[in-house]
């Protein structure tokens, strides 16, 4: 079963958001003052329709009406213009926020060991990289600043308020009884409720994917009706939690409605019995009602912009979170690389290493390995024997229950990425195409290398003739979208990369089991010409990996039950002997 990443707490995700802030005082600045004089711009309106109503009271020239309403659409054509100056402004700043919260996010993803991202599974990341990106992308976007020139707005009216009259302002407190019991009410419960939301279509996306990824062995063992109690039990999960926020929302809306009408009656009102007591003129009633009025939109945006915003706040905690996963503290500073030490300094030993996926459940039971430096170790042993568990701890993506692993006499789990694969690399038969050009494909695991290295690598991998073959050379855009390589292709240039990078230790795990097995034979051949001096950790199915090398583990059951080069283990007439009699004849 997956374990989901954590989520961030609300402090880390209020210091988050300031940090944010902070790294732009004066974008921040100018599109809320912009936003400031574009809300005062619009308060004057309301004060000289009041004048006027007042002036026409009293009886007045057209002459003055017209002078009024000339001003009135004046403010109004400069009110427009900052307004758009205002939302353009806001725009860059949320732009800006946004593409540093998703590189930030990508090196908290980057950052994540493997382990951690098998045991989370495809479903939480899958999650959190598209909608809650996308939901945090929205916030940032639109939901942080119509928020904020929501408040400046609020502000600047009620100062105009205040200034009009301010007995009229007493109305508008019947308003904050109703929007404040509504708004804490709500704000109790929905950050949690839409925390179980999302982390629900994370259960959901997790299901479907190990339902496509799997479909063959699903359908030959007739687990279908399984995989869809799996689904529609994580559906019923997800509508239940659609239902909670969905209920929080129609509790909470209709009260803000309530809200909003109240002050506008009591305004006209109570601002009506004013003017016959002589407390208050007409004009001051007709302007405060119309600022009351103004007020309704602003406070409906701040209210419904702040559902979205608890929706933001939710997916920035998940986001921030992976960040609760990232690798152990260093030892010592990356980049301090020991490739150049000696052969000793460069010993990758395993001791009595215990794994176990699940607890209680060891796939390794006290294994010992210590490969010499600069050979050849193949392992091979049935399926399921443990073979590519024990690659994995020996290239420091595991780490054991029990046991140890170490390089240059240091635990892999100490050593911070960079210097990790320095050291050891490991490369599976799962192979990566990303978008860009063939020669940044290869040249991802060190940037800035020469063409002539890239070009060197590649020809260490028998690739070089076909990567030049392509149409644009070197240069040739591939992954998504670009030009197709077939299996075979792209798992030369995962090769390629390995070369590139140039670790002492290499763990290979059925690396080449997608090129046709005389291409493999003659591609373990290449590398073995380029690799010559380096540490080969090879986990091959096909035993003539086995016959080539220094020497063979042989892995059943969790324990190395053979060690020793291949003439000696077949002349010894044990399981490998039986293994290669089968093979190969």
């Amino acid at each position: 079963m997956s374990t989901a990443l954590p989520v961030a707490d609300v402090d880390q995700v209020r210091r988050y958001a300031r940090a944010l802030v902070r790294r732009h005082p004066r974008p921040l600045a100018a599109a809320l003052g912009l936003h400031a004089l574009a809300a005062a711009t619009g308060l004057v309106a309301p004060r000289l329709l009041g004048d006027l109503v007042e002036e026409i009271s009293r009886g007045t020239s057209t002459v003055t009406v017209d002078r009024i309403a000339l001003a009135i659409a004046g403010f109004v054509v400069v009110r427009s213009v900052l307004v758009r100056f205002a939302h353009l402004a806001s725009a860059r700043l949320g732009e800006r926020v946004l593409a540093e919260l998703r590189e930030d996010f990508v090196e908290r993803v980057l950052a994540l060991p493997l382990s951690t991202v098998e045991r989370a599974g495809t479903g939480d990341l899958l999650t959190r990289t598209s909608r809650d990106v996308s939901a945090l992308s929205r916030t940032v976007r639109f939901a942080v600043p119509e928020t904020l020139i929501a408040v400046v707005t609020v502000v600047l009216i009620l100062g105009a308020l205040l200034l009009t009259g301010p007995l009229l302002a007493l109305p508008c407190l019947l308003a904050v009884p109703v929007l404040w019991a509504g708004a804490r009410w709500y704000l109790r419960r929905a950050p949690e409720g839409y925390l179980r939301e999302n982390a629900a279509y994370s259960d959901i996306t997790d299901g479907i994917s190990e339902a496509a990824e799997g479909s063959r062995t699903t359908e030959a063992l007739r687990q279908q009706a399984r995989r869809r109690a799996r689904t529609e039990a994580d559906i019923r999960r997800s509508y239940a939690a659609e239902r909670y926020t969905l209920r929080l929302r129609t509790v909470f809306f209709p009260v803000a409605e309530i809200g909003y009408v109240v002050p506008v009656a009591a305004t006209l009102v109570i601002g009506g019995w004013f003017h016959l007591k002589g407390w208050v003129t007409l004009g001051q009633v007709t302007a405060a009602t119309l600022y009351v009025q103004q007020l309704v939109d602003p406070i409906d945006r701040l209210l419904t912009w702040l559902d979205e915003l608890q929706v933001g706040g939710a997916s920035m905690a998940r986001l921030l979170g992976v960040a609760g996963e990232g690798p152990v503290s260093p030892a010592s500073a990356p980049g301090t690389a020991a490739a150049g030490t000696a052969d000793g300094d460069r010993r990758l030993a395993a001791r009595d290493v215990r794994y176990a996926y699940r607890a209680g459940h060891d796939v390794l039971h006290g294994v010992t390995l210590v490969p010499r430096p600069g050979e050849k170790l193949a392992m091979v042993g049935p399926s399921g024997a443990g073979k590519s568990t024990l690659g994995r701890l020996l290239a420091g993506v595991h780490e054991p229950r029990s046991g140890s692993v170490t390089v240059a006499g240091r635990s892999l789990t100490e050593l911070p990425l960079d210097e990790l694969r320095t050291h050891v690399a490991l490369v599976t038969q799962e192979h990566h195409v990303f978008i860009g050009t063939l020669a940044e494909n290869v040249a991802m695991v060190r940037p800035g290398a020469a063409e002539a290295d890239i070009r060197a690598a590649l020809a260490a991998v028998d690739a070089l003739g076909w990567a030049e073959a392509l149409p644009d050379g070197l240069d040739t855009v591939v992954g998504s979208g670009g030009h197709p390589l077939s299996p075979a292709q792209a798992q030369q240039l995962a090769l390629a990369r390995l070369v590139l990078a140039d670790p002492h230790t290499l763990v290979l795990d059925e690396a080449t089991s997608l090129i046709d097995p005389r291409a493999a034979r003659e591609l373990e051949r290449s590398l073995a010409a380029v690799l010559a001096g380096r540490t080969v950790i090879a986990i091959a199915h096909r035993l003539f990996s086995a016959h080539d090398a220094d020497r063979v583990a042989v892995v059943e059951d969790g324990r190395i039950a053979e060690l020793g080069s291949h003439d000696e283990l077949v002349a010894a007439g044990g399981s490998y002997a039986a293994l290669w009699r089968s093979w190969h004849g």
